[in-house]
């Protein structure tokens, strides 16, 4: 990895983690912690009312994605579940009660205060069919065909590497698996420099790939059935997206599971 990579990653951990300490320091004896601030194109409002109000409050507010990926996923009993960037845990807690019991989430998140604030929340929550790990979306720690599906909630757009996250999707995907992802992606007319005008790296903007761009790194990694349907703008000519995309029946992974000590990109606002 690059210096200039690795900077971006430390970038992006520091603004996530400061962002977990303020949900946890932000309680008090009398009332629910104070969220983290974001406009309307991110954050809770994301989600209906009543997903929110089933859980614990420091996962709402501790939420800073763009989009709903556990509605876009169209999740069902007993899956495997993904959540690639989990954050404060929202996405993997309105997971585990879509798959019930006889399903699994698991939630990958590289910054220890995000991990800590979602471990705390699962608890707060009661779920059993969870379970977080420590690690990059670049590097997913499991093994190969191991989730039905993944998910994930603007965090792609911060990986500096993004044909290892495809890559990795693919890989921890059983045969016939899927994705279903919400994400900031560009319109094909706007260059990296255009894209940088309007908004930060760690600010979910400018390290966003256009539709183009995101369809071919989905099938270089070997999807099918890919959809990329903007939802609503987040900056001039960028947008939350849908994507959803299929590992074929017949596909089998490539390559060994990594080390699970090893560290990934959370969510943004």
């Amino acid at each position: 990895m690059s210096d200039h990579s690795t900077d971006l990653r430390e970038t992006v951990r520091q603004r996530y983690a400061a962002a977990a300490v303020q949900v946890t320091e932000g309680r008090s004896a009398c009332c629910g912690p104070q969220a983290v601030e974001v406009d309307d194109n991110f954050g809770s409002t994301l989600y209906a009312a009543d997903e929110r109000d089933a859980l614990p409050a420091e996962a709402v507010a501790a939420s800073l994605g763009c989009g709903n990926p556990t509605a876009v996923a169209d999740l069902h009993e007993g899956e495997r579940v993904l959540d690639l960037g989990s954050g404060g845990g929202i996405d993997v807690l309105l997971s585990a009660r879509r798959v019930g019991p006889a399903g699994k989430v698991y939630g990958l998140d590289m910054t220890e205060e995000m991990l800590a604030l979602a471990l705390a929340n699962q608890k707060r929550a009661g779920a059993t069919n969870v379970e977080f790990l420590k690690g990059t979306i670049e590097a997913v720690p499991l093994p190969a065909d191991t989730v039905d599906v993944v998910i994930s909630n603007c965090v792609i757009n911060l990986s500096t590497d993004k044909p290892a996250v495809f890559d990795e999707m693919f890989r921890v995907l059983a045969p016939g698996g899927r994705i279903g992802i919400s994400d900031v992606v560009a319109d094909d007319s706007l260059t990296p420099a255009q894209r940088a005008e309007r908004g930060d790296h760690v600010g979910c903007i400018s390290g966003a790939l256009s539709f183009a761009e995101y369809r071919r790194g989905l099938e270089a990694a070997g999807f099918t059935g890919i959809e990329l349907t903007p939802a609503h703008a987040v900056a001039d000519g960028m947008h939350s997206a849908i994507v959803r995309a299929v590992k074929p029946a017949t596909a089998t992974a490539i390559g060994t599971a990594p080390s699970p000590a090893v560290e990934a990109s959370t969510c943004c606002g």
